[in-house]
């Protein structure tokens, strides 16, 4: 079992390891890790988890691989309407670029369904003009990292 340390607390689950990666799971078992709704859960400015469904279910974070390999993400910040701001949200992930940890990833293939797709690395942020949302939104670079038991 691996687990995620942090400022005095530990997050561990038995689905944070390699066997893990790709498999399906509740949201009960999903909000273990990740106790609220929003795609991007910080505690005190301490990135934690992060979900996403890629666009297929809410349009408004296209979230999409990119590269030729699966192993990197562009990931949208928060706010769903109206250019994005730096918020609390948008901070931690961009304080989890400077602090260079890893966090899991959840990709939601519909209700109650959640692919866990590994570890991930916030490697760069930008604030990007979206043509087709026509407004300022904030992309993250994710990287997938090697999980080791």
């Amino acid at each position: 079992m691996s687990s995620i340390n942090e400022q005095n607390e530990t997050i561990s689950g038995s689905f944070f390891t390699t066997d893990g990666i790709g498999r399906i799971f509740s949201w009960n078992e999903v909000s273990e890790i990740h106790k609220i709704r929003n795609g991007i859960y910080q505690r005190k400015g301490r990135l934690i988890s992060l979900l996403t469904d890629f666009g297929k279910i809410n349009p408004c974070y296209p979230d999409n691989f990119h590269g030729a390999t699966r192993d990197t993400i562009f990931y949208t910040g928060a706010g769903r309407r109206g250019d994005q701001k730096l918020d609390s949200f948008n901070r931690a992930l961009f304080n989890a670029i400077e602090s260079k940890h890893a966090v899991p990833l959840f990709n939601k293939l519909k209700v109650g369904e959640w692919q866990f797709m590994g570890f991930w690395q916030v490697t760069e942020g930008k604030y990007l003009f979206d043509e087709a949302q026509n407004r300022m939104i904030w992309k993250f670079t994710l990287q997938r990292e090697d999980v080791r038991d």
